[in-house]
């Protein structure tokens, strides 16, 4: 390369250095003062704490839908049937309870809880909220005498609703106690109680049941109540309720010794947040499991299937199904205790049933 052609190069290259040196510089992004950088970690490693778990927990449930369910895995006629209050109210008629007599004929339907109450806050209960209950029980053993009808007792609870039921006065416990004799004397052949929410590690709720057995045993009738949902994470309920201020789950250890107090528990395994059928089956077979885990054989453990067809947060319809619940019980019960005698399933609840619902449970359970 000669003299001319080196410095001609040089110039462009000068030339070039210079204009790119007259490009204005891009201003420099501000720094997150250093708490704020520390609170972004704090936040994001939070959101993994409870994120991947809660992934994992779904990814579970997914498995927990897999498999065949065992040979056997069906009804033991220990099944029961939520109806609602229009059956002690004077709304039924004879021709309800034939009608009720013969769809429950070839089923597992062995007890119905008929909704007698509800409690008032301080526990009583005035006998005009039942004027037909003595009329039901003699018809139904009339006409389904393998039935036994159970009065549905329930009501709100405090503390975390304030206004409601308190349980730890001794006087509204002893009032509740008062109001299962009452029904029994009106004929019923057990009660059943639905007090919700009820947080775990209740203490004086095992003292209501520890009174109420006394009184049923005493009468030869049942005591059975509808129970919260078990801890499907250990401690959910107390990460759960310091997000929500609402519980929900029991503990596995307290569902045990409610379990240990009466002679029947229904776990309510609906309303579940599950958005696929595969996750609530796979849900409910968990449920089955952990709740055969700590009844004892004394007692009879139903599962909740969901006769009612609604939209809302925490139960998707599409996806509580009768179908998928009841796989999903076969799976858990398959996988725990596959020939326990005292188990069945509860049907919740009879005024929103519909035909597909009663179809399903016949083929998938009683057949």
């Amino acid at each position: 390369m000669d003299t001319a052609e080196r410095t001609e190069n040089t110039g462009e290259e000068t030339t070039g250095r210079r204009r790119w040196a007259r490009l204005p510089r891009l201003p420099r992004l501000p720094r997150w003062p250093r708490w704020a950088r520390r609170g972004r970690r704090i936040t994001l490693g939070v959101l993994l704490a409870v994120v991947l778990p809660l992934l994992a927990a779904e990814v579970t449930l997914r498995v927990n839908y897999t498999g065949d369910p065992a040979e056997g895995t069906r009804t033991r006629d220990r099944d029961a049937l939520w109806l609602g209050h229009a059956w002690v109210d004077g709304r039924k008629t004879d021709a309800d309870v034939t009608a009720l007599a013969r769809r429950l004929r070839d089923t597992g339907v062995r007890d119905l809880y008929v909704h007698a109450g509800p409690l008032e806050h301080d526990g009583t209960l005035p006998k005009s909220a039942y004027p037909k209950a003595r009329w039901l029980v003699d018809s139904l053993r009339q006409k389904a005498p393998r039935l036994r009808v159970q009065a549905w007792l329930g009501d709100e609870v405090a503390p975390e609703k304030p206004y409601a039921m308190h349980l730890e006065r001794p006087a509204t416990r002893a009032a509740v106690v008062a109001s299962t004799r009452q029904v029994l004397a009106a004929g019923f052949d057990g009660a059943h109680f639905d007090l919700e929410p009820l947080h775990s590690g209740d203490r004086n709720y095992l003292a209501l049941l520890d009174a109420l057995h006394r009184v049923t045993r005493a009468h030869g009738a049942v005591l059975s109540v509808a129970a919260h949902q078990i801890d499907p994470l250990p401690g959910f309920h107390s990460f759960w309720g310091t997000v929500t201020g609402h519980p929900k789950w029991w503990s596995q250890a307290y569902f045990g010794q409610v379990a240990r107090r009466v002679d029947q528990i229904a776990v309510m395994s609906y309303d579940t947040m599950q958005p696929l059928r595969s996750l609530y089956g796979g849900y409910v077979a968990q449920q089955t499991s952990l709740a055969l885990e700590v009844t004892p054989d004394s007692t009879d453990l139903l599962m909740g299937l969901p006769f009612y067809h609604e939209n809302r947060f925490g139960h998707w319809a599409r996806a509580e199904t009768v179908p998928a619940a009841v796989r999903g019980v076969r799976l858990g019960l398959s996988r725990t205790d596959a020939h326990r005698p005292g188990f069945g399933v509860a049907l919740y609840v009879d005024f929103a049933a519909t035909e597909a619902d009663w179809a399903a449970y016949e083929k998938d359970w009683v057949r």
